[in-house]
């Protein structure tokens, strides 16, 4: 059986999609990351919470502050990026809700009146969100280099708030030489996937 989106076009999102560890300085536009936002929003979660917040690295101040918090190997990938973006979960995303999900504005409290269950909701909405994010930076034709290589607690000091928890930061741009490592392993389908 064949897929209905054209193979070069599942190349470009998924067979040929790697981690890029070098960039060229070619810069990563507002204009861009829009299109990336615009085609991406459109990703279902549940209840259309939509917890993802982006905070993009632009200036050389804010840089050198999220380089200290990133692991020593990546450093230097994120230091020589063009653009650097952290993902993060919304934890008070529930008072979106109303607007999100109209059909059942009461969802907000119906469901989500306690932090826990917000912060869990928002961390695998988020995550499914984070996911999107990085194809849609693959489909705008840039590489993403996405990283957990650092202190998640140092980098919620620095760039956000109590009510924001960082997912992943993510290196983005033209790949550059040696971007690539080796194409890793992958499972077979048998190994993961079970009928019952």
């Amino acid at each position: 059986m064949s897929l209905a989106l054209d193979p070069a076009a599942q190349d470009l999102l998924f067979r040929e999609a790697r981690t890029a560890n070098t960039f060229t300085d070619e810069p990563v536009s507002d204009e861009q990351v829009q299109a990336i936002y615009d085609l991406v929003k459109y990703g279902p979660t549940a209840f259309n919470q939509s917890p993802l917040r982006v905070t993009l690295v632009r200036s050389p101040e804010a840089r050198e502050r999220l380089v200290a918090q990133m692991a020593e190997g990546n450093r230097p990938k994120t230091a020589t990026a063009p653009l650097v973006a952290i993902l993060s979960a919304d934890n008070e995303f529930h008072e979106e809700l109303p607007a999100l999900f109209p059909h059942f504005p009461q969802a907000k409290d119906a469901f989500f009146s306690e932090r826990p269950v917000r912060e869990q909701a928002a961390a695998l909405n988020a995550g499914l969100q984070a996911a999107y994010f990085i194809v849609g930076v693959r489909a705008a034709g840039l590489a993403a280099g996405p990283m957990t290589g650092f202190d998640f607690a140092g980098v919620q000091k620095e760039f956000l708030d109590d009510d924001h928890t960082p997912l992943m930061v993510v290196n983005i741009g033209k790949p550059g030489d040696d971007a690539w490592f080796p194409r890793s392993p992958r499972l077979a389908y048998d190994d993961v996937v079970t009928t019952v």
